[in-house]
């Protein structure tokens, strides 16, 4: 099957374009290599892809519905990977959040039910939940986002349920849970946390560091968004690997890993950030057989090799 994927030069999409090449499928990649961080990271993300025949690499934006149309004849489903990233991002800038993240997925809607196109996979956030009712979160927990991003996810989420009723398509969409690994944003934490510790510069954590997050390996949600396309059903999917660890123990376990001597100091909290996620992922587990494999310390210790090797 010919697929699109959107984002696809990024971090997630460039590792699920791989692995549906593997898969002996055809994948095109809709990528605008917006400089958010450096677009050269993501030319090398899909370099190995671009050696494979069958792989087509369209440079256009999500925003543009000509290109989305034109990206999407032919194929037979789509991954929308494509986003504005970041919660702080969307912070300072929530109006291009919105419009890439809602506009755009809009604009991928409308042309894959021009196409025909009656799969899609749609990449949501644990964003989505926003104040903590109860830990650890499951799809019926409340949605109330406290961040720019986190609303916009919410509102694509909206969008694919009503054009899956509206037009019969079938849309899984899937809150993904902190993901890290090779080719994780330069922004976020575990990267910075390790550029800085083998430095053995100062770590910088925002609040005293008793936040905790549900880090999960992109190679686990790589397999969750496979298994959605084959048979997930329109409705949100946690994929989150229940490895939840605290802002102050993801630092101190990066200082043993790399054997740094870096100080850990702590700043003022950032707006936008929740204070806890933990995602009950059974709905994944019982409806799609999705089991995230990778344990947090395995994780951080390959996703250092990777670092290193790119020193």
């Amino acid at each position: 099957m010919k697929i699109l994927v959107t984002g696809g030069a990024g971090f997630i999409g460039s590792h699920l374009s791989e692995r549906l090449l593997q898969d002996g499928h055809s994948v095109k990649v809709l990528d605008n290599f917006d400089n958010y961080y450096s677009p050269e990271l993501k030319q090398e993300n899909i370099r190995k892809c671009l050696e494979n025949f069958n792989f087509e690499l369209i440079t256009g934006d999500v925003r543009n519905k000509e290109t989305v149309q034109n990206a999407i004849e032919g194929v037979g489903a789509v991954v929308h990977e494509a986003a504005q990233a970041g919660v702080r991002a969307s912070v300072e800038d929530p109006e291009k959040t919105v419009s890439v993240n809602i506009d755009g997925t809009l604009n991928v809607l409308v042309a894959a039910r021009e196409a025909r196109v009656k799969k899609i996979v749609f990449a949501s956030s644990s964003s989505v939940y926003g104040k903590t009712k109860y830990l650890p979160y499951d799809e019926k927990h409340p949605t109330e986002p406290i961040s720019p991003y986190g609303v916009t996810k919410l509102a694509g989420e909206h969008m694919c349920r009503v054009f899956s009723g509206l037009y019969g398509m079938e849309i899984p969409m899937l809150r993904y849970f902190t993901v890290y690994g090779p080719r994780v944003r330069p922004d976020l934490a575990i990267n910075k946390f390790f550029r800085r510790a083998m430095k053995n510069e100062k770590i910088e954590i925002y609040g005293d560091g008793s936040k905790t997050r549900d880090f999960t390996y992109v190679g686990d949600i790589v397999e969750g968004t496979l298994l959605a396309l084959e048979k997930g059903k329109t409705g949100p999917y946690n994929l989150g690997g229940g490895n939840r660890v605290s802002v102050k123990e993801l630092a101190e376990k990066i200082i043993q890993i790399t054997g740094s001597s870096s100080e850990v100091v702590y700043t003022e909290n950032q707006a936008g950030d929740v204070i806890d996620t933990l995602s009950n992922a059974s709905k994944a587990r019982e409806e799609l057989g999705w089991e995230p494999k990778m344990k947090i310390d395995e994780g951080l210790r390959n996703y250092y090799e990777w670092v290193k090797g790119r020193e």
